[in-house]
């Protein structure tokens, strides 16, 4: 659900976008840490939001890094 999010903050069209492994945070609402496979050898880390239901409001990308490669731990950041 985020990946047009990501292609528009990154300027670039992925032909590639599987989740390979995540992580949880529970805040108010759940941070999830996803690792994706963009290409390749190319990897992503995404950092994405999803208030809690009564909000109605779906997931949104809050932050993202770039450059990973499939053995780069997945980290809280």
């Amino acid at each position: 659900q985020v990946k047009p999010q990501f292609e528009s903050k990154e300027n670039r069209n992925c032909e590639m976008f599987t989740a390979i492994v995540y992580k949880t945070q529970v805040v108010a609402g759940t941070n999830y840490f996803i690792k994706v496979q963009v290409s390749d050898t190319g990897y992503v880390h995404l950092k994405v939001f999803q208030s809690l239901p009564y909000e109605n409001q779906g997931p949104s990308l809050v932050s993202f890094q770039t450059g990973k490669t499939r053995d780069d731990p997945l980290t809280y950041f």
